[in-house]
């Protein structure tokens, strides 16, 4: 796909990816719609169950999508936060526009080929939660900013070395527009990236100051790092980052810009930015608060379930998880153990290995739940299945799976049917991992 810039050429980029045409590359699709544009398929409204789909499958649910959707959008905007949800956990150029529709300011990426998927699909603003100093990466991001004067682009930077790779890279590919940074604060000793001190991120910042090629707008982290996280750690790192944006601000350091920088947010503690973000004292210009929370796009039933902020704020709403993974029983070879054909090239198992949730007879009738069934181990193709004497499982039924960890689910799957409550397929989520 040709490289695009602006929001036309996305809506024309998602209409090029609907005429992709299903073949062999695509599991879980039926045989008979090889040949078929996505389009075409999408409108034929295929039932997941009784349509010629075969197992293994994943499909997400219309309605719980919309859903979180919906929720994330009128809980950034009760907290007055900006919200640029992370696109590592789906890659799907489809969902990233439904997140912009649902007020989203941009999208957070964290590589440069991500950054390059987002491009082809017309995203304009992206926030690159992470360093970037490889050169060739460095070259092309010069040619889509100066190509593309409505294109905004900021990333992290943490050491006065990687500022001197920036710089150099940037000057030798002759950038006409300087790359936005953000001082990224480390969440603590043996937490991921970032400056550990204050004064070895004002020390970052005064090497950005050096340059022709970087302008500083802000600051940022990520509070998910923090060691031995509770909401009394994870409150504190978090005032410690505004008052670094406040620090930054009273030295002079965001002279000249139109808004400042502040982001920090995963899945896990966003009610804790939200809480912190409220205190930002004022500051000289106004505060972008930037929230990049990625997983609740499908949320989940492992993970993210036990951990989302919801559980601590209920009465903000709760995320619904969307994902369904359906397999076929494929031997019963004793009374306490089945097996799927669904395993690991299918599944999330990098947290939890899925958990058996609703059982569809082969014969035919009515879905039920899946008593008495419970996932022990996966292998490549393979679940391992522990049933107990209640358990009612046949050879040929198909298992629904719940899973855990969006991120990794995502990515095992090219192509995954969008159904509703009912079954119907309404649309076909295409991912670029």
């Amino acid at each position: 796909m040709a490289l695009d810039n602006g929001p036309v050429s996305g809506r024309e980029a998602l209409a090029e990816l609907a005429q992709e045409r299903v073949d062999h590359r695509f599991k879980g699709l039926p045989p008979d719609a090889y040949g078929l544009t996505l389009a075409e398929l999408a409108a034929q409204r295929r039932n997941l169950f009784t349509d010629g789909f075969a197992t293994p499958v994943l499909a997400l649910s219309a309605e719980r999508l919309e859903h979180n959707l919906k929720l994330m959008e009128t809980y950034s905007a009760r907290h007055g936060l900006a919200f640029a949800p992370h696109g590592k956990t789906s890659m799907a150029p489809q969902l990233f526009h439904r997140q912009i529709e649902h007020g989203a300011w941009g999208i957070t990426l964290a590589v440069p080929h991500q950054v390059w998927v987002a491009r082809a699909f017309g995203i304009g603003r992206i926030f690159l939660a992470n360093e970037l100093v490889d050169a060739a990466a460095l070259h092309r991001l010069a040619a889509e900013l100066d190509a593309d004067p409505e294109f905004r682009f900021v990333c992290y930077v943490d050491s006065v070395r990687g500022v001197e790779l920036m710089d150099a890279a940037l000057t030798a590919a002759g950038a006409g527009r300087p790359v936005d940074v953000v001082v990224e604060l480390g969440a603590g000793e043996g937490a991921r990236t970032g400056a550990r001190t204050e004064a070895e991120c004002a020390a970052v910042a005064d090497a950005v100051a050096g340059t022709r090629t970087l302008r500083l707008v802000g600051v940022a982290g990520y509070e998910g790092e923090v060691p031995d996280a509770d909401p009394e750690r994870v409150h504190a790192w978090l005032r410690r980052l505004v008052a670094l944006a406040a620090g930054f601000d009273g030295a002079g350091r965001f002279e000249g810009l139109e808004e400042i920088v502040l982001s920090a947010g995963g899945s896990a503690w966003f009610d804790a930015v939200a809480d912190v973000f409220a205190e930002v004292p004022a500051l000289s210009r106004p505060v972008l608060k930037l929230l990049r929370s990625g997983a609740y796009v499908s949320h989940d039933d492992g993970h993210y379930r036990e951990v989302t902020p919801f559980n601590r704020v209920p009465a903000e709403g709760a995320l619904q998880p969307a994902f369904r993974l359906w397999s076929q029983v494929v031997s019963r070879p004793s009374p306490g153990q089945a097996f799927a054909n669904a395993g690991k090239r299918d599944a999330a198992y990098d947290l939890d290995l899925p958990f058996a949730q609703a059982v569809r007879p082969a014969g035919g009738g009515a879905e039920r739940p899946a008593t008495g069934i419970a996932v022990s181990g996966l292998s490549d193709q393979h679940a391992w299945l522990r049933t107990a004497p209640e358990a009612e499982l046949e050879v040929g039924d198909w298992l629904g799976l719940g899973l855990s960890h969006p991120c990794t689910s995502f990515d095992k799957w090219q192509l995954i049917p969008v159904a509703e409550a009912d079954g119907t397929v309404v649309d076909y989520i295409r991912t670029f991992f």
